[in-house]
């Protein structure tokens, strides 16, 4: 039996901050993460879950080569990606993209969303300005949009279709992992639901794989194929979805799952099926 390389792998991952002291107390080092290990194999989604400052932001950043850890082994398909030591290549860079919270901070409010789209073949490509425009107006129908919105502002749309013109962007370079951090919880719960649609339909489409870092337990029920619980900076238990919400294990994870309010999946579920089946029934 064959086996196959992970697309992203950590392994004992730690994040180290030094905090300045004051007059009368001395700087000292903060551990946001200590010893973090995980695998993902291509087309399927690492969920990372925990509360407000347990260190999964700091995590998804290390993942999206966006920050270095202080210590540890970071490979993606395969090749070390250490940053720490050299800037990584253009071949890397564009294999890992992120998709942040809030859309309209990571578009540029003065560029058009066809240069938002086109930017990022500017810089890492040599195609010809007919096939960057060819390959942006075809991306913003892949993201259900529409070649008229090519010449219009991030201001113009509505928080959505935001977040739709970041998943666009964030495809441009085809890569093979997406970093998706709280992607939808700007979100009201429909559009939640367009927005995970969409994102199934295109991990399916071009096999992607996604790291993908939620508070809601909803969300990472639909979406995940495997679950990372983390708190204060360590990786409390790790497994499947099905493993993880039938019998949690740790104190921490049950905690967690009890306290956290859960929107009924199967009403996202719900709203999914009937938005693909109106997309079937009238296709664009």
């Amino acid at each position: 039996m064959t086996v196959s390389t992970p697309v992203v792998e950590g392994r004992a991952i730690v994040q180290d901050y030094n905090v300045p002291g004051s007059l009368f107390t001395g700087s000292k080092v903060v551990r946001a993460l200590n010893g973090i290990d995980f695998a993902v194999e291509k087309g399927k989604t690492l969920a990372i879950v925990g509360e407000s400052g347990s260190g999964k932001s700091t995590l998804a950043r290390i993942i999206a080569l966006i920050d270095a850890p202080s210590e540890g082994e970071l490979r993606i398909d395969g090749e070390l990606a250490d940053i720490r030591r050299r800037r990584p290549t253009p071949a890397l860079r564009s294999k890992v993209q992120m998709v942040f919270q809030n859309p309209y901070g990571s578009l540029n409010p003065r560029q058009k969303v066809g240069d938002v789209l086109m930017e990022p073949l500017i810089i890492n490509t040599d195609y010809p300005a007919t096939e960057r425009r060819d390959r942006a107006e075809a991306m913003l129908k892949k993201v259900d949009l529409q070649p008229e919105h090519f010449n219009r502002y991030p201001h113009m749309f509505s928080g959505g279709q935001r977040q739709r013109i970041a998943i666009a962007r964030a495809l441009m370079l085809n890569p093979a992992l997406l970093v998706l951090d709280e992607p939808v919880s700007a979100l009201d719960l429909s559009v939640q639901a367009q927005v995970l649609n969409l994102l199934s339909d295109l991990q399916e489409e071009f096999e992607l794989t996604y790291v993908f870092v939620s508070h809601d337990l909803s969300v990472v029920r639909y979406i995940a194929d495997d679950v990372m619980v983390i708190s204060k900076g360590v990786a409390v238990e790790q497994g499947s979805r099905e493993a993880l919400f039938a019998n949690p294990q740790h104190p921490y994870t049950q905690s967690l799952f009890a306290a956290t309010p859960v929107t009924d999946v199967e009403a996202i579920r719900a709203r999914v099926a009937r938005r693909k089946a109106a997309r079937l029934s009238h296709p664009v």
